[in-house]
């Protein structure tokens, strides 16, 4: 990890711990920032992929205000060419050098994975159950689950961009986490 994307995981662990100090989001979302962005466009420090879960709140969890990060979320976190095509976007057009998959406890999908029969799954649901499926395989532990699906997406976008022409060796790092939404607190794997 070069220093700049060093500072931008600091940023990121800072945030969370006043998050979950505070209780409360302290990113800026005053009318000055929201004029500034609408004027000179936005420059997120880093791509947070997540899901789309109401309990998990990015800009909130890492302390981040309007502008800041670049979120991109769907139901168990799964990674698929529209996802892929957001991070490109982010990082080739943004330079957001910091990629975040951001998985949760208590995830719905990664329950719905674990204990449904596919084939009885609802029709366009029965897609994300398959991801996860390929990622969790037969694990029943809710977190450990969770970390098998978050290291699945982490290896996908590595794969992904392994060879992208905008990126040079060592600017862009991908990195796994768990947010706890019990406690508020992110896990780093």
């Amino acid at each position: 990890m070069n220093k700049e994307n060093e500072k931008v995981l600091e940023r990121l662990k800072e945030g969370n711990e006043l998050y979950v100090r505070e209780g409360r989001n302290a990113g800026d979302v005053s009318l000055p920032i929201r004029i500034k962005t609408a004027r000179d466009g936005q420059h997120p420090y880093a791509i947070v992929i997540t899901c789309s879960d109401s309990r998990v709140i990015p800009d909130a969890i890492f302390s981040a205000g309007i502008g800041e990060l670049f979120v991109i979320r769907v139901a168990g976190n799964v990674i698929d060419k529209h996802q892929l095509g957001s991070i490109e976007y982010a990082f080739s057009h943004l330079d957001a050098n910091v990629i975040v998959m951001l998985g949760h406890t208590k995830c719905g999908a990664i329950s719905a994975a674990q204990n449904t029969d596919h084939e009885a799954t609802d029709k366009f649901i029965k897609y994300i159950i398959e991801d996860i499926t390929e990622a969790i395989g037969t694990e029943k532990d809710d977190y450990k689950a969770t970390v098998l699906n978050v290291r699945h997406g982490v290896d996908m976008i590595k794969n992904a961009f392994h060879d992208h022409p905008d990126i040079e060796d060592g600017d862009l790092d991908v990195l796994g986490a768990v947010y706890d939404i019990e406690t508020g607190t992110v896990e780093w794997i």
